[in-house]
């Protein structure tokens, strides 16, 4: 297994990305060698007449449950790491996130906006994103999770950063002539810094 330790999700997303790569491998590699098999044991030049084939109820039953069964587990770890950017738990901290031709802004509940996405750690955040002109796409590499910003409509994603640290943001949907410029940083702090920020925040927006 592979362990970023930046968040819960990015390890899942990772395991499960192995788990496919290597049922993929083994299917692969089992094909190819029973067609490999299967050319020189049954060539034309030792059997020139073909004998007989019959069904074999078992071998068919096998080949169609065991693959189904591996495409439903794929698809159960897929759907629970899709929730888990999709139920906003309780305790989230709530930002709004809107993109623009071409940078982001995030506003918190003091009202205050920046153009770099702060946020503490092991508190889930809530990003509840919207685009006032075409379509973008918040993409986070480092936390395996990209979301589509679509015009006219408002979007919803959850992430919960583990790792104290300074993380891309970038744009991942192309948006217009400066679309590669489109990033900025997801900046992780521990909660009693980010308290101290926050409030320092405050008392900016009280200046203004």
């Amino acid at each position: 297994m592979l362990y970023s330790q930046v968040s819960s999700h990015a390890d899942n997303v990772d395991n499960i990305m192995l788990y496919i790569t290597g049922v993929s491998v083994l299917f692969l590699v089992g094909i190819t060698v029973a067609m490999i098999y299967f050319v020189f044991k049954y060539n034309r030049k030792r059997h020139a007449v073909p004998s007989d084939i019959h069904g074999n109820v078992s071998l068919e039953v096998i080949w169609i449950v065991i693959p189904t069964l591996l495409v439903l587990t794929m698809f159960y770890f897929g759907y629970m790491g899709y929730k888990d950017l999709k139920v906003i738990p309780d305790n989230a901290m709530i930002i709004k996130a809107t993109a623009k031709m071409w940078s982001w802004d995030f506003e918190y509940d003091n009202g205050k906006k920046r153009d770099t996405l702060f946020v503490p750690s092991d508190i889930p955040i809530a990003l509840e994103m919207q685009s006032i002109d075409v379509n973008h796409s918040l993409y986070i590499p480092t936390l395996r999770v990209k979301q589509d910003v679509v015009f006219g409509r408002s979007n919803t994603l959850v992430i919960n950063p583990e790792k104290i640290g300074s993380y891309d943001i970038a744009c991942a949907e192309f948006c217009g002539l400066e679309h590669s410029m489109m990033y900025t940083k997801l900046v992780v702090m521990n909660r009693t810094d980010f308290d101290l920020w926050y409030e320092t925040i405050v008392e900016e927006s009280n200046q203004q």
